[in-house]
């Protein structure tokens, strides 16, 4: 402990940790934070450049950021020991592709920001969309955060301990515009072959720097052993909640979540909205967000049949054989046409897709099977006419009373707004589609059975504008049709394989889900013929193609919790989408309710015992407890997804950093 003398002086201790050297200064309570750090300075007399180092307060576990603050403001007293430590410190960063590298992280700042400027570097665009997110093991995914021992929590995954400083109200929604800047990025990956068989897939070309011109991250090496050693596979819809537990908070600095220099940490997509996918700009941002998505479906972190995984096999087949292949570069004569289809297709509203003026709005009609599962307890599918038209789906007994204006439809739902997702299985010909429609009580099911291929691809289609406020004269529509036939027509099955089977080597368990790996020698046939559809797709197509067909399966982009909602015994789920929350049964999954985010009027957590509180435009309060996780995690899901949502098709736009910090701290 310092000695006090007379003149209210006292001694501080200072450890400079990159030295290894510790200083005693004599200092008074009136002595500001800047003032020390130049005492200390002067007293170590050594010509280096100090102007990345700060003051450390590891008792309290903070930054002393506010240079002009003094020692009695921050309560710092004579028995206390600092760190004058770098703000910089290297980490050992895992990229979604699985591959390790080391870079220059700034342990002072938000972990929000220190992300960002990590993907300034590496040339990734939107970084909203990622976030670090501490190392797992399979142990961590038996308990769920709660019943964990207190030493374990901190040792791995927990969030460090909350500042006990006032907590500001972070329910209001605020609309901004300004939220993004593009940055153009220029990618040439390097590539180095691996030969298997007769037939090379190529991997990137890496050297000894963390990150430069020459490390490329437009294509992914396949992943080191020490790597594959990290990969969890959660076997329930439990431990995939469970999983969310490791991300950092974005509102602390990473020095304050209990990580050290040279530790290892996750970088991944956190947000599954993915903004602007450029396949010209963003070569490194597809490969990401390829990569992520293949694990996740290796891994069983999220579900999908047999005949999805073939498809998916087939298209990273075609991404490995693609890499050795010289890519189609655009003539720079096609931009300016290029770039005008872009924007027409952006543009609200579109074009009508006739030459002619349209003197009637367009309506697509036909027989569909449908029915209301659960809630309006139909036992089988029933047929009846329908008609969508101007955002409407109205369903009649037959075509005749659909003419008549003296009969009222059997039911007519609005279709903005609505959930849509694919129910295919073309090797059953089962070609459905599941709607979630918008309610008083959340979200109602209505799902629908085409009778065909092309059938199904014009009401898919119809129902995927309208869910967006297009209707059926929009330019997107015959678009849209030809995307879903070009999609179905990748899951047919070949007659024959395009690669003769004993020129490449295909490692089975590299390519499919440990639960598909049965006869190894069918599954590779299975996987050849599937790959016949694909063989004329470039690298970037599909990867694109890859991406599309992950955002089809049900549960993609939904995020897991497990909750105890108020006045509940039974754990139940809690999953967080982009557009909306879900209440979902513990085992099974099923949806018991749906509440989407234009309904919700405000959001407040009780930040002592750790419950959340959703306030409904209804009237209607929603209140769970989080046991898987920490609240914060929720909050800042919920939070993170609104701020996407205001990000604007401005081109100058810049990200407003303080809006998210906004929506998703809580307190400052």
């Amino acid at each position: 402990m310092g000695l006090q003398i007379g003149d209210g002086s006292w001694e501080l201790r200072l450890l400079v940790t990159d030295l290894q050297v510790e200083r005693t200064l004599r200092v008074q309570g009136e002595d500001h934070i800047g003032g020390v750090m130049i005492k200390l300075v002067d007293i170590l007399d050594i010509a280096m450049d100090w102007s990345d180092h700060a003051v450390w307060w590891p008792l309290k576990n903070i930054w002393l950021n506010n240079t002009r603050w003094t020692l009695d403001q921050y309560n710092i007293t004579a028995d206390e020991m600092l760190y004058f430590t770098p703000m910089h410190k290297t980490l050992r960063i895992q990229l979604p592709d699985l591959r390790f590298t080391d870079c220059q992280v700034d342990f002072s700042i938000k972990s929000f920001n220190a992300v960002v400027n990590l993907c300034k570097e590496l040339g990734i665009r939107h970084p909203e969309e990622l976030s670090f997110c501490k190392p797992l093991d399979s142990d961590h995914l038996k308990f769920n955060y709660g019943s964990l021992q207190k030493a374990e929590r901190s040792r791995r995954v927990t969030l460090a301990a909350m500042p006990v400083t006032p907590r500001h109200d972070t329910n209001t929604f605020i609309a901004n515009s300004e939220t993004l800047r593009r940055k153009s990025t220029n990618s040439s990956p390097m590539h180095k072959k691996i030969s298997r068989g007769d037939i090379t897939i190529g991997t990137p070309k890496l050297n000894s720097k963390s990150y430069g011109s020459d490390w490329s991250l437009a294509m992914s090496p396949p992943p080191t052993e020490e790597a594959r050693e990290t990969i969890v596979r959660p076997k329930s819809l439990v431990e995939k909640a469970r999983m969310n537990v490791a991300w950092l908070d974005s509102s602390l600095s990473i020095m304050e979540q209990g990580i050290n220099e040279f530790d290892t940490i996750l970088l991944r997509y956190k947000y599954f909205a993915f903004y602007d996918l450029n396949p010209k700009e963003d070569p490194v941002r597809i490969n990401l967000i390829y990569e992520q998505a293949k694990w996740q479906i290796l891994n069983e972190e999220i579900d999908c049949t047999e005949e999805e995984m073939l498809l998916f096999a087939s298209l990273q087949l075609q991404v490995g054989l693609q890499a050795n292949v010289p890519q189609p570069q655009d003539d720079t004569e096609d931009d300016i046409e290029s770039a005008l289809n872009e924007l027409q297709i952006s543009l609200d509203g579109g074009y009508t897709n006739k030459a002619e003026d349209i003197t009637q709005i367009p309506q697509l009609t036909g027989y569909l099977k449908y029915l209301k599962p659960r809630r309006f307890t139909l036992k089988g599918y029933k047929t009846c006419y329908f008609v969508c038209k101007d955002l409407q789906l109205s369903s009649w007994k037959n075509s005749e009373d659909s003419t008549d204006y003296s009969q009222e439809p059997n039911f007519t739902i609005c279709l903005k707004g609505c959930e849509v997702l694919p129910d295919v299985n073309i090797h059953q010909g089962r070609y459905g589609i599941k709607l979630s429609v918008p309610s008083s009580d959340g979200m109602s099911d209505l799902w629908l059975r085409c009778e065909s291929e092309s059938q199904y691809a014009q009401w898919m289609a119809a129902c995927r504008l309208a869910a967006k406020g297009k209707n059926l004269a929009d330019y997107g529509f015959d678009q849209e049709v030809s995307a879903i036939k070009a999609f179905l027509s990748m899951q047919h099955p070949a007659h024959s394989p395009a690669i003769n089977p004993s020129t490449l080597d295909i490692q089975v368990e590299d390519y499919v889900a440990p639960r598909f790996v049965k006869r190894k020698s069918k599954v590779r046939q299975r996987i050849l013929e599937a790959h016949a559809n694909v063989k004329d797709l470039n690298l970037i197509e599909a990867k694109m193609n890859f991406i599309k067909a992950w955002q089809s399966l049900p549960e993609f982009g939904v995020s897991l919790f497990v909750v105890k909602f108020h006045g509940e015994r039974k754990e139940e789920l809690v999953g967080i989408a982009y557009n909306r929350l879900m209440r979902m049964v513990l085992q099974s999954g099923e949806h018991i309710t749906t509440w989407r985010y234009n309904i919700v009027k405000a959001w407040n957590v009780n930040w002592e015992t750790g419950h959340m509180m959703i306030q409904l435009g209804n009237g209607e309060n929603v209140i769970f407890q989080c046991i898987s996780a920490e609240c914060k995690v929720v909050h800042e899901f919920i939070g993170g997804y609104i701020f996407l949502s205001m990000r604007s098709k401005d081109s100058s736009q810049v990200l407003n950093e303080e809006l998210f910090h906004k929506l998703t701290g809580g307190w400052t």
